[in-house]
């Protein structure tokens, strides 16, 4: 499953959010990635989401694989909407 998002935090996905971002990824068996441009990283890979910063109107696709893969997108969605 995989999902277009406009970034409406403040910050857009800054060095706070993607800790934050990183450890709700972990919550989920699912595979999850971010896309933004040509960049695709692994959203529970610290290192890799440090590299994906990305300002507010900014869009980026959510891309999950696994048994919680809806959910996941879902609550993903909700936090880079601001939600």
């Amino acid at each position: 499953m995989e999902k277009t998002v406009k970034v409406e935090l403040k910050d857009g996905i800054d060095a706070d959010v993607v800790s934050l971002l990183v450890q709700k990824a972990c919550k989920y068996d699912s595979r999850i990635y971010l896309s933004a441009g040509t960049r695709r990283v692994n959203m529970k890979s610290i290192m890799g989401m440090m590299n994906m910063v990305v300002a507010r109107g900014g869009e980026v696709v959510i891309a999950a694989e696994g048994s919680d893969e809806e959910a996941a997108v879902n609550d993903i969605e909700s936090m880079l909407k601001g939600e």
